[in-house]
């Protein structure tokens, strides 16, 4: 982290008091792909913290377009080892001060318009640090777990998305 007027001091300080029933401070509750639809409703209750000022979820869905062409439908393949790079990007995003609670899914398999891909979650003491540590483990995410994305267009095309 850079240095700055919202930077983590240099000498740790010691994790605020968790509130009774809410789980210890930065806590990754739920990691997981799945080939089965992915349910809003459980990444909340992972999220969930008497602790949390501010919940912030982000759903990605599959849209019908991309870069102007029609999508018909996708696929996501992963790699054996894309449940391990989500916990690490999650316990990331639960190391932002003021964090309580991640959650993160990412579905693989066939999917068709509408259908969610990644549902995740961040509970935060205040709304401030849970839009950013939610931001942060959509953005790595996305740059780091070896999940492929198959896309099918209208027009008969194919593309690959994040593969080597």
């Amino acid at each position: 982290m850079t240095e700055g007027p919202h930077s983590v001091p240099a000498a740790p300080a010691a994790p605020p008091a968790p509130t009774a029933g809410s789980g210890p401070a930065g806590e990754v509750r739920l990691v997981a792909v799945r080939d089965t639809a992915l349910s809003v409703d459980e990444v909340l209750a992972a999220v969930a913290s008497p602790g949390a000022g501010g919940i912030v979820t982000f759903l990605g869905a599959v849209r019908d377009t991309d870069g102007g062409r029609a999508v018909t439908g996708l696929g996501y393949s992963a790699h054996p080892s894309a449940e391990q790079a989500l916990r690490e990007v999650a316990a990331e995003a639960a190391a932002v001060e003021g964090v309580r609670a991640v959650a993160v899914v990412h579905r693989q398999g066939d999917l068709v318009l509408g259908d969610l891909a990644v549902v995740a979650a961040v509970a935060a003491a205040h709304r401030q640090q849970a839009f950013a540590a939610c931001a942060r483990l959509i953005d790595e995410l996305k740059a780091r777990a070896p999940i492929w994305k198959h896309q099918l267009f209208a027009d008969g095309g194919e593309e690959w998305v994040g593969s080597p």
